[in-house]
């Protein structure tokens, strides 16, 4: 799995947390004092990388929790059929078909940007 294990007090805002067993990019991060008998706590909120549905996690800081290695990486888009597009990775010439998002208006040879962990894709840029 690409994943690896870090205190909750090492995230910041912007960086990746695995939420019920799905990568999330962290919208933020607050922590609350220690209580009289217990260590501070975190609240993150966060959204899902692939499906973008709010997530939110309260945690003591010093908590183990999983953090997925999510991959940036460039593609060129080889041809486009209504709303997917078949893409080769501009580094390994693998090709693989994306769902196009709604705001991106892609054509053949359009070089993009995309997130990748595990099997999942999605298009960031273009």
């Amino acid at each position: 799995m690409a994943r690896q294990q870090t205190e909750v007090r090492e995230l910041d805002e912007g960086s990746y947390v695995m939420i019920e067993d799905t990568p999330c990019k962290i919208d933020s991060y607050s922590t609350a004092k220690p209580g009289k008998h217990g260590s501070a706590k975190a609240r993150i909120d966060a959204r899902g990388v692939f499906d973008s549905k709010k997530r939110s996690l309260s945690q003591p800081v010093d908590a183990k929790i999983w953090v997925p290695i999510v991959n940036r990486k460039q593609g060129q888009v080889v041809s486009t059929d209504g709303g997917d597009a078949q893409v080769m990775d501009l580094e390994t010439y693998d090709t693989f078909t994306m769902l196009m998002p709604d705001d991106v208006d892609l054509e053949p040879d359009d070089e993009i940007e995309y997130l990748e962990y595990e099997d999942q894709r999605k298009i960031t840029r273009s």
